[in-house]
């Protein structure tokens, strides 16, 4: 499932930096590439990739802002900053039928996307397929290369280009993983978005930069 914030401004003007970044393509043809995808679009991609990553249960994923996702970094990770994913694996009661949740910056997205030259919603699907491993378990950070292998392999099927685990050295934002409990099945922007105003009732886990 597919959630907008209703705080975000889906299609800004592109900023001065932006803008020159993706210059080279041509100014109409860059300010399409960084529009907001559908949640259709997106949609499909998610079942595509989760179908890929072979993990069962909903995803839901929030695409939010700056502002709302440097809060959950800060309540969930300590980090008080602004990032580009948060992953949210389920766990307790209803977590077989759930497989956790991603929030994903979509004014971050749209800047990496501009460093990258590709379009936000290539990146989007970076993003969510990079969260997706982690709500399947993958740590980057522990698993001696196993994740960055999967992920490799992941996008060539998927038709997506370099990757964040690839980008570490160019790229601003960190990837995280999160947790936090779940008590039922419901999928609701309001559930996805008290985590920015609870606790987990579960330990955290540590940031995967």
């Amino acid at each position: 499932m597919i959630l907008l914030d209703p705080d975000l401004e889906p299609d800004p003007a592109p900023s001065t930096t932006t803008a020159k970044k993706m210059v080279a393509s041509g100014p109409l043809r860059a300010e399409k590439s960084l529009r907001l995808p559908t949640a259709r679009t997106l949609s499909r991609f998610l079942d595509e990739a989760q179908a890929a990553v072979r993990l069962r249960g909903e995803v839901t994923v929030l695409l939010t802002s700056d502002a709302a996702i440097r809060k959950l970094n800060r309540n969930f990770r300590g980090k008080d900053k602004a990032t580009d994913v948060l992953s949210f694996p389920a766990e307790g009661i209803g977590a077989e039928k759930i497989a956790g949740d991603l929030a994903i910056s979509v004014p971050t997205a749209r800047k990496q996307a501009a460093e990258q030259g590709h379009s936000l919603s290539t990146e989007i699907k970076i993003l969510i397929l990079h969260g997706l491993l982690h709500l399947a378990g993958y740590d980057h950070e522990a698993d001696n290369g196993r994740m960055a292998r999967r992920e490799r392999l992941l996008r060539a099927r998927l038709g997506l280009p370099q990757g964040l685990i690839e980008r570490t050295d160019t790229i601003k934002g960190d990837c995280a993983a999160g947790a936090k409990s779940r008590s039922n099945s419901a999928a609701s922007s309001a559930r996805l978005k008290s985590c920015t105003d609870t606790k987990p009732s579960t330990k955290k886990r540590g940031g995967k930069p």
